[in-house]
């Protein structure tokens, strides 16, 4: 039995008018999704335990098997870990995005943060501005580590564990009430905006029509983490396949490998055929039981609040990865099971991520059944199928449970 998860962050969304009163995952074109469904299981998962943020770190340690209320140590850690961050146990790890803000002539504590993204900037060019902070704030105990895109770290040696609000909460909005209280974190993100305002390269995107990447935001801190390793938890081996940092880090803390995808960048226009075809191969020669796709662009179109852009990138999830590898899985006449859902719900009304449950499809080659319903939220509630505690599903999925849930009210 070979097994594959297909993950579209922040796929689930609530009804919008926009839509006729439909999700995004119910309004979508979905084809292979359609098919599926017809002989799969479907229902809800809480994969967000209550009083913990509704991140993608927590929710994807969850859907992975993993309790995060006793595995999570912090979001940027994680993506430490996927960088080759040399992190000591005294050190603390932040998560250092450079986002826009509003360049109006106001005191920086009332501009506003426009695009936690900078308009999904790239590798190559936030690697240039980077650099450009790092000549005039890098010091001890302050150490900056290229990401990809945005998403970067700051490794604070003997540091602590403060409360930092993630940008993409706050879109929109004047950023005084929401800079960190410590005094040197918040120093540094104003300094950087001084920094990077008028570097040549933003006055260039400015040129182009682009969001100028104009300051660091500093979140999600924490300490090293420790998990236990997928394979020996579970006895299959894992490939994880995805072009977020903070994926490959969970990746690389369970002692999973990381398939690196050419054009796979988080964004809309990233290489699905190619995160399709790296599953396949990883499931039929190249010795894994398990392969964990995570694409990134729901959640992002979510944070946009583009529900046309929403739709299309749930529509490329299923025709360009779900209907192919379906397809080519069940050609290799091998038992496999599938299982697609979202981590958490990244509305478009809201623009930020919530703790509420998402619908999950698993689909069985040696169990079909004739079902009468479709993927997406409403119906995963209908189906009156309830995982109350995320991590317990992938125990499921991986048959080491002796409980049916196709029938759990």
């Amino acid at each position: 039995m070979k097994y594959v998860v297909v993950l579209g962050d922040g796929m689930a969304d609530e009804p919008l008018q926009e839509l006729g009163g439909r999700t995004p995952l119910s309004y979508a074109d979905t084809p292979a999704l359609d098919k599926i469904a017809k002989k799969s299981e479907i229902g809800m998962v809480k994969t967000v335990p209550e009083g913990m943020a509704p991140g993608s770190d927590t929710a994807n340690l969850s859907v992975l098997g993993y309790d995060p209320k006793q595995y999570y140590s912090g979001r940027s850690p994680l993506e430490a870990l996927s960088i080759g961050v040399p992190m000591k146990d005294t050190d603390v790890a932040l998560r250092c995005n450079i986002v826009t803000i509003s360049d109006d002539d106001v005191p920086f504590e009332e501009k506003i943060i426009l695009d936690h993204s900078s308009g999904e900037i790239s590798t190559e060019d936030c690697a240039v501005l980077l650099d450009a902070v790092k000549a005039e704030l890098e010091k001890d105990p302050w150490h900056f580590y290229l990401g990809t895109s945005y998403r970067h770290c700051l490794i604070w040696e003997n540091g602590q564990v403060v409360s930092l609000t993630p940008p993409h909460d706050v879109l929109g909005q004047v950023i005084g009430s929401h800079l960190p209280e410590n005094a040197a974190l918040r120093d540094m993100m104003k300094k950087s905006y001084e920094i990077l305002k008028d570097h040549p390269l933003n006055a260039e995107r400015k040129k182009r029509g682009l969001h100028p990447a104009n300051c660091c935001w500093f979140w999600g801190a924490g300490t090293r983490p420790a998990l236990d390793l997928f394979e020996e938890k579970f006895g299959k081996k894992g490939m994880m396949i995805s072009a977020v940092d903070l994926l490959k880090g969970i990746a690389v803390g369970a002692g999973m490998d990381v398939a690196h995808v050419e054009g796979a960048n988080g964004g809309l226009d990233t290489n699905y055929e190619g995160k399709m075809q790296a599953a396949f191969d990883a499931l039929t020669t190249g010795g894994y039981d398990f392969a964990y796709i995570h694409v990134e662009a729901p959640d992002e179109m979510g944070h946009q609040g583009s529900v046309e852009k929403k739709v299309k990138a749930i529509e490329n999830l299923d025709k360009r990865i779900i209907g192919p590898l379906f397809e080519k899985l069940k050609a290799q006449k091998e038992d496999f099971r599938m299982l697609v859902l979202p981590d958490h719900p990244t509305p478009i009304a809201l623009r930020t991520h919530t703790s509420a449950e998402v619908p999950w499809l698993l689909y069985d080659s040696t169990k079909e059944e004739c079902r009468d319903w479709n993927y997406n939220e409403a119906e995963g509630i209908l189906s009156g199928n309830y995982v109350a505690h995320g991590h317990e599903l992938m125990k499921y999925f991986l048959q080491q449970s002796g409980q049916d849930r196709r029938y759990e009210q």
